[in-house]
């Protein structure tokens, strides 16, 4: 990045992150026909430019029911006694993010089936999070989807959009900072928009990158006047970037300074909430801003110093010392640019999420211990962590959002990957903190089971001592008919070695534990503990202690709950309605766009959405907190001329209602054969990088360049692909590497092709190959099958350890 433009990556985002190249656009791109995309189409995450903003209208657009969050912000709490890290100082610098979740354009609304995806988990070291993107060649003004919002709210994080005007050699004109302030009358219509657009998709404010040169003291002074005519008109908050001064000229101050004061605080107007200051900053600078801010009747807690991390991570350099001196007061907030760095850089989901702890809470995993001899800490060492958890009931199910398989209640009712922040629970507070006077377990978030979603927590580990496990801070009244309980699941029948932990306000730092006793089987088990002996008081922590002696102890923590009285049930929802369906493919599957009254009683988490099947089992389509939803893929099964689909509510307890249906119509005869695998959900035991997964195996090209390919270098190779339901298959094809134009000596030398009708089936064999040399191999076949699997045990023709696979073919019979 360069340190003279400093957010001009947001146009290399055009190319790298956030789809189309930045370049100059005189007229923007129309929207869809409303036609077309009120059929059943992918909906997308809204952008405009201040002209096209004006045109917008969430009854006319097709796309606004499913870009709602429906989420509201949840207030929080931070109980300095409780903070982990003794160096971390709470009330003081807040942590703002500006992170891309997916492109400009063509970023899904509701998630989708791929699970590789930036699940961020770190939200209780945030106050603020901007939805990072916009170029040129696309959009502007670019509205946070509705999952990233649902999943900040949750956790009490404000969200914002972006207002992006780029410099000219990166496609910028001025005249759309003009379209920007243009008035009518008293009115600024495109600050309106901005304002209805937030009320209405549910999110709090928007972050302005004004970098187009050649304005003058006029137009800054429109800018201005739009940010303080937005503040008088609603709640809708602004985040302003130091490029812009007064004078019109983009020049960045690494300050708050007499050239760039007004836009924060305008004599007694209060021109926006808070300002993200340009990366070079320095220690006079800050303590000047700091001063300035004071004496502009501001807090310096309003000026955020930017750090940018986009291309090193945490090996950037940060003169922590003059942000957050230790032992004094935090001289300012701090501005964190690209911290999904820990994604984008990760070769496959367990690097992201070691890479993540490293940057949120040092090297060392642990919060309350940041020493390291890198001169990154981990944000955990100076702000303390913050939890929304305020009010019962308070359940979590340790969701991150991403999965490769959906489970309810314990059963497997969906397989292959997934994201959807929208279902991710609040993570805990700390991760990971755990005292033992002798060997400690390890706590880790499990991606091969769960009770609810597609995770689970997971304690294991040598246990010859006493381990303590905090999890969540809280503040949660007693009542009389408050309880808690913990689904578990062992590897075999008896003790479970755990009891539950809980410290409460009057003695915050004191845990009282309460036995888990024993598992009967090897299933998910719940345990319910009354808390009525504890009436009047208020939990302060949440933990686990595992107790006894056991040289490899296990355990999965499923769902942990603490609610009043019985599970409540949500009333039904009602008026289940298909507003549109294209085909996948002709007879044989359809996209959907469905929506429903909600539930008239209770209090709804989310809705789940499944199919009837013949046989009386339900097959899971996904869920949402939102009254819309769009379904990828219904399967026909057979020649079946209609299809049940149900949704039904689930309660913040997690009592299921009744179902709404509706039935999907299907006409024509289910095409014979074909490649059945053509874009169907896929899994495997990894990938090379952020690009290289297993959908691009099964996407139906091999000519998108070298990332068009399944990529891994897991010590086990495999990716699996579900058909949707068991299907003749009479061939399978792989394509290999030179298929999709690298080297011969890539082609994958030894494989076997596996197939099984239901997750409880083992894997039947139906080829191996050994000394394969072609860059496309067929391997005829008689069998049926709903999932199939390749797995590679010797990934090239010589030592290079990575599989390269770009296309993996099941036809039918």
């Amino acid at each position: 990045m360069s340190r003279r433009l400093p957010l001009l990556l947001s146009a290399a985002l055009g190319a790298a992150v956030l789809g189309a190249a930045p370049t100059a656009q005189a007229e923007p791109t129309p929207a869809p026909p409303a036609a077309a995309a009120a059929a059943g189409n992918q909906p997308y995450a809204s952008y405009w430019y201040p002209n096209t903003i004006l045109d917008w209208d969430p009854a006319t657009d097709p796309d606004a029911r499913f870009n709602r969050s429906r989420v509201p912000l949840q207030p929080r709490t931070s109980d300095p006694a409780l903070k982990a890290n003794p160096n971390a100082r709470a009330g003081e610098g807040r942590v703002a993010s500006l992170a891309a979740f997916g492109p400009t354009s063509n970023n899904p609304s509701q998630g989708s089936a791929d699970p590789n995806y930036y699940a961020f988990g770190y939200w209780q070291y945030l106050d603020k999070l901007v939805f990072w993107g916009g170029s040129a060649a696309e959009g502007l003004i670019l509205a946070p989807n509705p999952t990233v919002i649902d999943a900040a709210h949750r956790n009490g994080v404000k969200v914002y959009g972006t207002v992006f005007f780029p410099p000219a050699v990166y496609g910028g004109q001025l005249q759309w900072v003009r379209d920007f302030v243009q008035k009518s009358g008293t009115r600024y219509p495109v600050a309106d928009k901005l304002t209805q657009a937030a009320q209405y998709y549910g999110f709090d404010g928007w972050f302005i990158n004004q970098e187009t040169g050649g304005g003058d003291a006029a137009l800054a002074g429109e800018v201005r006047n739009l940010m303080q005519y937005t503040k008088a008109q609603s709640g809708t908050e602004y985040m302003w970037y130091d490029a812009m001064t007064e004078s019109g000229s983009v020049s960045w101050q690494n300050a708050l300074t007499s050239a760039n004061d007004a836009f924060l605080q305008d004599g007694a107007k209060r021109t926006s909430d808070s300002m993200f200051l340009n990366f070079n900053w320095s220690a006079g600078g800050l303590d000047s801003s700091r001063t300035l801010a004071r004496g502009l009747g501001r807090g310096e807690y309003d000026l955020y110093s930017g750090i940018d991390t986009e291309s090193n991570g945490y090996n950037t350099s940060v003169d922590w010392n003059t942000l957050f001196p230790a032992g004094k007061p935090h001289t300012t907030s701090l501005g964190i640019y690209r911290p999904e760095w820990t994604w984008k850089s990760a070769t496959d989901r367990a690097d992201f999420y070691a890479k993540d702890s490293r940057y949120w809470v040092g090297a060392n995993g642990d919060p309350s211990n940041t020493t390291t001899s890198s001169s990154w800490k981990g944000l955990s060492t100076y702000v303390a962590e913050s939890s929304p958890i305020t009010a019962k009931p308070f359940v979590t199910n340790f969701s991150t959002g991403q999965g490769d398989f959906y489970n309810a209640a314990g059963g497997r009712v969906a397989t292959g990957g997934w994201n959807n922040l929208s279902l991710q629970d609040v993570p805990p507070t700390y991760r990971w903190l755990v005292s033992s006077g002798g060997s400690k377990l390890t706590p880790s978030i499990d991606f091969t089971d769960a009770y609810e979603g597609g995770s689970s927590l997971r304690l294991s580990g040598r246990l010859d001592a006493v381990n303590t496990v905090r999890l969540y801070q809280t503040k949660l009244p007693v009542a009389a008919d408050s309880k808690l309980s913990l689904v578990l699941k062992t590897p075999a029948a008896g003790a479970t070695g755990l009891k539950a932990a809980i410290s409460f306000t009057d003695a915050p730092g004191t845990f009282t534990t309460l036995d888990l006793g024993a598992n009967a089987g090897t299933g998910w088990e719940r345990h319910t503990l009354d808390l009525s002996g504890y009436a009047g008081r208020t939990i302060a922590q949440i933990g686990l202690q595992a107790d006894g002696s056991n040289p490899s102890y296990e355990v999965r923590i499923g769902q942990l709950a603490v609610q009043d009285g019985p599970v409540d049930a949500p009333a039904a929802p009602s008026g289940l309605t298909v507003l549109g369906a294209s085909d996948v493919v002709a007879g044989s599957s359809q996209s959907l766009r469905l929506s429903w009254t909600p539930s008239a009683a209770g209090s709804v988490h989310h809705y789940e959405l499944y199919r009837r099947n013949a046989d009386g089992t339900r097959g899971y389509l996904g869920a949402t907190p939102s009254d819309a939803y769009f379904v990828s893929r219904l399967e026909r099964s057979g020649t079946e001329s209609g299809t049940t689909v149900e949704v039904e509510a689930v309660s913040t307890e997690y009592g299921r209602s009744a179902a709404a249906t509706t039935t999907v119509s299907w006409t024509g005869t289910p095409p014979v054969g074909g490649n059945l695998a053509l874009n169907r959900p896929a899994t495997a035991s990894g990938q090379c990088n952020g690009n290289e997964t297993p959908a691009k195996a099964v996407n139906g090209t091999v000519n998108g360049g070298n990332g068009d390919k399944w990529c891994t270098t897991t010590s086990a190779k495999w990716l699996e692909v579900d058909l949707g339901s068991a299907q003749p298959l009479s061939r399978f094809v792989v394509k290999h590497a030179s298929a999709g134009g690298e080297s011969a000596a890539y082609n994958t030398r030894d494989f076997t092709i596996q197939v099984r009708n239901s997750t409880s089936d083992a894997w039947t064999t139906v080829a191996t190959v050994t000394g394969n040399t072609a860059g496309t191999t067929t391997h005829p076949v008689s069998t049926t099958a709903r999932y199939v699997r390749l797995s590679v045990t010797k990934p090239t023709q010589g030592a290079d350890p990575a599989a390269r696979v770009y296309e993996f073919e099941a036809w039918g019979a």
